[in-house]
């Protein structure tokens, strides 16, 4: 299915140790596309792990704020990557207005060096962004009104879920500026623990892809308690049954 992926930080003790190995696996258990992490770190084996796998990676996460964004979209193009994700900026930094509008400025810039290189820049939340509240709106709303329209959101619909938002209300108000989903399920703790294949926790999955019909589907684990390839392979099953 071309609109469902797998964030490869859900199976980074198997691929750290072998690589190649991890991502055949993951190709056998059905999926064509991966989502890389530390993708500068990673690009020399993903150039070439990646094709022999018979898998792409359409989008990745890397640290764009504060970082050499050259050598990011230089890893990026190696990596057959058009939409690079910047995947944290700690909690203290959206307790407030200014610091949320700093934010914004820093991935509006990145996104505008991205253009020159054909990319796409992006920004993936965790719970706090959705916690923090200005004014009455969650940070993650008031980020989004920052941004340039040209800069887009992968919400993860349980770190989402956590920080105490409605997913799927939330997907609908952001509307088409979210590229991606984070799907993952759970017990909705913060510390990642008590998560579960997809339609076997807390998270309304159902409602969540219903809400975004047209953004990426990543499947992602924080951590998982039993085998992770069978979770994946569980969490993949129910999302391709609820997009048909």
């Amino acid at each position: 299915m071309s609109t469902l992926s797998v964030q490869l930080y859900s199976v980074r003790d198997a691929y750290a140790e072998d690589p190649t190995g991890t991502l055949a696996r993951l190709a056998e258990i059905g999926f064509a596309q991966v989502e890389p992490f530390g993708l500068v770190e990673r690009a020399e084996v993903l150039a070439t792990a990646l094709p022999a796998a018979g898998l792409a990676a359409p989008t990745a996460h890397a640290a764009l704020v504060g970082a050499d964004q050259e050598a990011v979209f230089a890893a990026a193009k190696a990596c057959g990557v058009g939409l690079v994700i910047e995947p944290f900026v700690p909690g203290e930094r959206w307790q407030d207005a200014a610091e949320i509008a700093a934010t914004a400025e820093a991935l509006n810039g990145a996104a505008a060096l991205a253009a020159e290189h054909g990319l796409t820049v992006g920004y993936h939340n965790h719970w706090w962004e959705l916690e923090s509240r200005i004014d009455g709106r969650s940070a993650l709303e008031v980020f989004a009104d920052r941004l340039a329209p040209e800069v887009v959101l992968e919400v993860d619909t349980y770190w989402a879920a956590a920080g105490g938002a409605d997913a799927p209300e939330l997907l609908r108000r952001l509307g088409g500026r979210v590229r991606a989903l984070h799907v993952k399920d759970g017990d909705l703790a913060t510390d990642a623990s008590g998560q579960v294949p997809a339609g076997q926790g807390r998270v309304p999955v159902d409602a969540v892809l219903a809400a975004a019909p047209d953004a990426l589907r990543v499947v992602e684990f924080d951590a998982y308690d039993g085998d992770i390839f069978e979770g994946l392979a569980a969490s993949r099953a129910y999302v391709a049954g609820q997009t048909r």
